[in-house]
């Protein structure tokens, strides 16, 4: 069986600074994939990309970025447009806050400040795109609990991403 190569070439400059919007944007493509099922329970994998992209690399997708893959997530997922724009640069901005407030972290930590920044994005995206009289709570709840337990899952890979793409 071969193991890699020692050393290998960097990954050219232009490939290293897409990466981490083509993963976002990708997680964003996974909620179209046909699933048979009549509530939405599929966590927002572009959004968890990109909080794993601010939590482990903070200078990989610039502060800007996150309102036009938030647009790329409405346009894709049939939220209202704008709803994501927002929403995704809130909590982009409630890490950013978050982690400015607590210094040092670990794994623990990134997963707490992941899982407010999840609820918030979730539970805002349910009031622009439900009307307050619609029983969804217990969806939006599984959802946001399915999604605050396969974060590390995500982060996981985004971490791998990361490392091949060289700091």
């Amino acid at each position: 069986m071969a193991s890699a190569p020692p050393f290998r070439e960097p990954m050219p400059l232009g490939s290293a600074r897409l990466l981490p919007w083509a993963t976002v944007m990708i997680g964003s493509l996974l909620t179209i994939l046909p699933f048979g099922a009549t509530l939405s329970l599929l966590p927002p994998f572009g959004l968890l990309a990109l909080l794993s992209w601010r939590l482990l690399a903070p200078f990989a997708i610039r502060r800007w970025a996150p309102a036009f893959l938030g647009l790329f997530d409405d346009l894709v997922s049939g939220q209202p447009v704008g709803s994501a724009m927002l929403l995704w640069t809130l909590a982009y901005f409630l890490v950013g806050a978050l982690e400015a407030r607590s210094g040092l972290r670990d794994f623990w930590q990134n997963w707490v400040i992941a899982a407010l920044a999840i609820a918030v994005a979730l539970a805002g995206g349910r009031l622009a795109a439900t009307p307050l009289g619609a029983h969804v709570d217990v969806a939006l709840g599984v959802q946001v609990i399915l999604s605050i337990l396969l974060f590390p899952a995500v982060a996981f890979l985004i971490a791998r991403v990361d490392a091949r793409r060289g700091r």
